[in-house]
């Protein structure tokens, strides 16, 4: 398993510097440090800020994400090991997950995603030995990791609301009764009150952040959530993953585990109900596939229509590569930004789909600004229509003579408007032009590259808010 993560993070690693920032990247770095932000917890932003002090650029941001995608590769192997999984099924668990889809593509860049992959695989894993081992304490380890992520991404609670309603519906319902388990979800409580004494203080920002998202993305969510779960590991991994569910339903030696079948459906149907984003299953998901790579490495369980027996090490491994070479040519910046254009990665990937362009994007908007007379440009500012635009002036915008971004969009939009003197806007994307007195086209962004929402978003002069800052910055704040 060792060898399998070193080899992950060296990939990720010498591939850290391609195409460019993510957008999520890009509104860290501006996040000033707080106990919570209206879209989501400190920590992500936390890191990405830290490690800017290294350097401000993408190698040194990723270098927590590397090590967050090689310790979950740890982690995962650990699961099958657990389950009773010997040398070869955690090979095919280390090797096979740490070079799936989405474990490369979300461990390429500093997101919330990256730093969730490996607690979510560690709380099943503790939950496993609280159950196997008949070692209640794990459940103080579950709890102490549950705490942890709510400071990454409080959507840790569809995963305990998932596992518990596993041992209720299947068992064991034992566990249930345990201090152990109770004092495990006090210390979970504990860790986690801060966030949620943030939400409480700021009106449960994060409910009306996800009622954004679904707004957006629920219908086709919804729709493709069923497909994309062949694709959070790779197609060839499915059999794997199936062997998993299957094997935990009919193993005597893991009735005690068996709710994690359970727990992996109720788990999608949480996501189908949201609507919010489709890799959410993607923690859950890895566990039942180390699992379920111990009944392929012992050749046995069975599939409709396939059956695990026969040399199947060797099949399971050529498929192991051809999806790890598949999940690096998707996931990770190793096609030149010029052949996205023939060979559409970053209409597949969403992580290349939203870091590429961010320099030439800024190099429009500072055209723009260069058109202004002088004493325009010495009272205006760039507004930005989201916090990725914003994010990339802040970074580009100072060597090429760009005023300050301001954003309505989410944390950005906590941090207020413009200065009242300030009254020219070089505006970017689909901004409300009604709260300025005048507006002017200025053109349109545009990349060689297709896909992004910035391609294509309109560019204005806006001059005059009306009102004054004050009147027009709630307006242009919006979440989501």
């Amino acid at each position: 398993m060792l060898g399998a993560a070193a080899a992950q993070a060296a990939l990720l690693t010498a591939l850290s510097a391609g195409y460019g920032y993510h957008r999520d990247e890009l509104y860290f770095r501006m996040l000033p440090p707080a106990w919570g932000y209206v879209d989501q917890p400190p920590l992500a932003p936390f890191l990405v800020r830290t490690f800017t002090l290294l350097a401000d650029e993408t190698w040194a941001i990723r270098l927590p994400a590397t090590l967050c995608a090689a310790l979950s590769v740890i982690v995962v192997a650990a699961i099958t090991r657990e389950a009773g999984g010997g040398r070869a099924a955690q090979s095919l668990a280390a090797w096979g997950y740490g070079f799936a889809v989405m474990p490369l593509s979300f461990g390429h860049v500093a997101v919330t995603p990256a730093f969730d992959l490996p607690l979510w695989p560690a709380i099943v894993l503790c939950a496993m030995r609280a159950l196997l081992r008949r070692e209640p304490r794990w459940w103080l380890a579950v709890g102490a990791l549950l705490g942890l992520a709510t400071w990454l991404k409080l959507l840790v609670a569809l995963l305990a609301v998932s596992l518990l309603a596993g041992l209720l519906l299947i068992g064991p319902r034992r566990p249930l009764r345990s201090p152990w388990l109770w004092a495990g979800a006090l210390l979970a409580a504990a860790i986690a009150a801060p966030n949620a004494v943030y939400q409480w203080a700021n009106g449960w920002p994060q409910l009306a952040v996800g009622a954004g998202l679904a707004e957006g993305n629920a219908g086709h969510v919804r729709l493709l959530m069923w497909p994309f779960l062949l694709v959070l590991l790779g197609p060839p991994l499915v059999i794997v993953w199936w062997a998993g569910l299957r094997e935990l339903l009919r193993r005597p030696a893991w009735r005690p585990i068996r709710g994690i079948a359970v727990a992996l459906p109720i788990l999608l149907g949480l996501v189908f109900a949201m609507g919010s984003q489709l890799y959410y299953p993607l923690g859950l998901l890895a566990a039942v596939y180390a699992i379920g790579c111990v009944p392929v490495a012992e050749r046995r369980g069975t599939l409709p229509g396939v059956a695990l027996d026969g040399p199947v090490r060797a099949w399971v491994a050529g498929w192991v590569g051809v999806n790890a070479l598949a999940a690096a040519l998707v996931g990770l910046p190793v096609l030149p930004e010029a052949w996205q254009r023939v060979v559409p990665v970053a209409a597949i990937n969403p992580v290349a789909r939203e870091s590429i362009g961010w320099p030439a994007y800024v190099g429009q908007i500072a055209a723009v600004h260069d058109t202004l007379p002088p004493e325009d440009r010495a009272r205006a500012v760039v507004l930005t229509a989201n916090y990725g635009e914003a994010g990339a002036v802040d970074r580009y915008g100072p060597a090429l003579g760009l005023p300050r971004a301001y954003s309505g969009h989410n944390g950005l939009g906590e941090l207020g408007p413009p200065p009242a003197e300030r009254t020219v806007a070089v505006v970017v994307g689909d901004v409300r032009r009604d709260v300025f007195a005048r507006c002017e086209p200025a053109g349109t962004l545009a990349h060689p590259v297709p896909g992004g929402e910035e391609n294509g978003a309109p560019l204005a002069v806006c001059r005059d808010p009306r009102g004054g800052w004050a009147a027009a910055w709630p307006p242009l704040r919006h979440l989501g």
